[in-house]
């Protein structure tokens, strides 16, 4: 029996999951994590745990992430918005674009420049961590 004023059994129940779900900590909007630097690309890593680690990649026109590898991690891209170019090593060029994923194993090398008019963004999820950087820029 509920007398006035108090939580139903329900919204209890709702209340606590909602406090095990940890939701503050694992909901992120695009729009509060987004930074661009007029001077080079911004990386802002958003989460970072014992596995893994994501972050959001902002570069104006003609900025650029240095081609590199990691040799105990993969990474994922997924392009969110703009075009660029992306250079998994070899010497080869692929465009690159809002709606592209890109799969990366450790060892294989990735980079990109914004080749386009707009910003570019990307978000990047990579594992295990912790992660290493092996820059192949000459």
């Amino acid at each position: 029996m509920e007398t006035k004023g108090s939580i139903s059994e329900m919204e209890a129940i709702e209340i606590k999951q909602s406090n095990q779900s940890k939701i503050k900590e694992r909901l992120f909007r695009l729009d509060e994590v987004v930074q661009f630097d007029p001077d080079a690309g911004k990386k802002t890593i958003f989460y970072e745990t014992d596995f893994m680690a994501g972050a959001v990649w902002c570069l104006e026109p003609g900025q650029k992430v240095v081609n590199h590898s990691h040799s105990t991690s993969d990474d994922i891209w997924i392009c969110i918005q703009g075009t660029g170019t992306f250079y998994p090593g070899f010497g080869e060029a692929v465009e690159i674009t809002k709606g592209d994923i890109i799969f990366s194993e450790r060892g294989q090398q990735h980079g990109m420049v914004n080749t386009g008019n707009e910003r570019f963004v990307f978000i990047g999820v990579a594992g295990p961590m912790p992660m290493d950087f092996i820059s192949h820029e000459e």
